[in-house]
């Protein structure tokens, strides 16, 4: 796609075309099906013609609860063709959590399975307060029977909200990010273009849809570059690697803890990959690592939050490797960087419309000069590139000085040993705060966390060396985020408990 000038387009548009133009070409593949450009365009039309039967119309909001599959992208596809708003439910959400993004979100339409993995989702829809809920008229648990006669194409403004992505933070109510059509496929071009995506290209992504590096980053990437995109409906290491050898897949993505869990696979290096590139939100080692083993000479550092639709900074591809690898990156054109007191600040095309029916909230995430306060630190050098330090929110001071966990999860991805670190400040009655670390071994290394602490006092400063470490089988227990991150409140709650120690205060 053409960026500059750019020229604003509607999703269902730009679909049509890459339908007329690469009728057979594969545009989307997963578990239960392989579609070309022609037929996805096709299912999409079939998926709007259902809705539309509906009485569901522009800017009318439809949740999507179910996992990555050719339902999913058939039903984002078909709701933006009726100028209608997706809104991707996590399909690890709790009652309550479908709850309060059911009514916060006014939904019209639930669109779900009534399995998947653990989750009965048939039975917390049946326990729905439907009385509580008057703008929900719909609840349909068979995605495959959302089909209908196809809808004629008719204009849509790429202006108007095509998403609300509420975020995967912690906190009792989530925000809603408004995203519109043009935003995101904006910045997915952009991002198809730094990444030297083409129409040959095989893209092999996990990220799950309910989250925008499932749709800006995989879904409208693949649209924006027309090459095809591969996923499956859940994560599994060895899965994805046997699925990039078998389908010859050029591009991958992902953040770090997806690729140290495919790298320390022991049947790793069995797997003949073909990737050429794709982008990894990761540190410095991680980066080098994945580079490395997994023969991405491409490879691109990412930044970018739910807020940004979602990518602020990409490296070119053509970057020099040893710049992409430390997570030097520019700002793609248009959108502006700003650092203040530490915090990256960002404006431009690419920001939020606003979070949903929350407007003291939307307020406060913009300076008076409209540059988005991200809660994020990094610096910029004299070129103008970002370097991504930390989430200002997990940083915590040790007698005086700031540390970001990523400093020292970056220390300890270095030992041979360890598969996954993770690190959180706890208190110190001298100190205020000191570092715990929680790490993943390797399979088949005997390490201790004495051996792993005097690795941090010989590479790192004293007030960066763990006080306290302890080796752990995973994280899925303490719990992870939609977007395959580990949740740092929880696990600074879980050291509270691990190492005896009290709150402040």
């Amino acid at each position: 796609m053409k960026l500059e000038p750019w020229s604003p387009r509607a999703w269902g548009e730009v679909l049509a075309e890459r339908a007329a133009e690469r009728p057979a070409a594969e545009a989307f593949v997963c578990l239960e099906a392989r579609l070309n450009w022609r037929a996805l365009w096709q299912r999409a039309q079939a998926r709007a013609g259902a809705l539309a039967a509906l009485g569901i119309g522009p800017g009318d909001r439809v949740a999507l609860c179910l996992p990555n599959g050719a339902a999913w992208i058939e039903l984002f596809y078909g709701a933006s063709l009726l100028g209608a708003v997706t809104v991707p439910f996590n399909t690890r959400w709790k009652d309550t959590e479908i709850d309060y993004a059911l009514r916060q979100a006014d939904i019209v339409a639930l669109i779900g399975v009534e399995r998947f993995l653990s989750q009965d989702f048939a039975g917390m829809f049946g326990r729905l307060d439907r009385a509580g809920l008057p703008k929900l008229r719909h609840v349909l648990l068979d995605p495959d029977r959302v089909l209908g006669p196809p809808l004629a194409p008719r204009a849509i403004d790429p202006s108007r909200t095509g998403l609300i992505q509420y975020t995967s933070g912690t906190t009792a109510q989530p925000k809603g990010v408004m995203l519109s059509q043009d935003a995101m496929l904006r910045n997915a071009a952009n991002v198809a273009h730094r990444l030297g995506a083409r129409a040959e290209d095989r893209y092999y992504s996990a990220r799950p849809f309910y989250h925008v590096a499932g749709t800006t980053l995989s879904i409208l990437v693949a649209l924006a570059s027309g090459c095809t995109l591969l996923t499956a409906p859940v994560f599994e290491a060895e899965a994805a690697l046997e699925t990039m050898a078998r389908e010859a897949c050029t591009l991958t993505s992902g953040n770090d803890t997806l690729f140290l869990a495919m790298m320390n696979h022991p049947r790793f290096a069995e797997y003949r990959l073909s990737l050429r590139g794709g982008w990894a939100a990761a540190g410095p080692e991680v980066m080098r690592q994945i580079h490395h083993r997994m023969g991405m000479r491409d490879l691109c550092f990412a930044y970018g939050l739910s807020e940004a639709a979602p990518n602020v900074v990409l490296s070119a591809h053509d970057d020099p490797l040893a710049d992409r690898i430390a997570g030097l990156a520019r700002p793609h054109p248009g959108i502006e960087l700003r650092i203040v007191a530490g915090e990256i600040r960002v404006r431009g095309w690419n920001l939020m419309q606003g979070y949903w029916a929350k407007p003291a909230e939307t307020r406060a995430a913009f300076d008076e000069e409209g540059f988005l306060r991200t809660g994020d630190l990094g610096a910029l050098d004299a070129q103008g590139r970002l370097r991504f330090i930390g989430r200002a929110k997990d940083v915590f001071r040790v007698g005086g000085e700031n540390v970001a966990p990523a400093e020292i999860e970056e220390v300890l991805h270095r030992h041979p040993a360890v598969k996954q670190a993770q690190v959180v400040g706890v208190p110190d009655a001298r100190l205020g705060e000191v570092a715990a670390a929680y790490v993943v071994a390797n399979p088949g290394h005997a390490v201790t966390a004495d051996d792993l602490i005097a690795h941090c006092r010989a590479a790192c400063a004293n007030f960066r060396v763990p006080r306290y470490l302890r080796l752990v089988e995973g994280f899925e227990g303490i719990g992870m985020t939609g977007s395959a991150k580990v949740q740092k409140t929880k696990l600074r709650a879980q050291a509270l408990v691990d190492f005896g120690l009290r709150d402040k205060g």
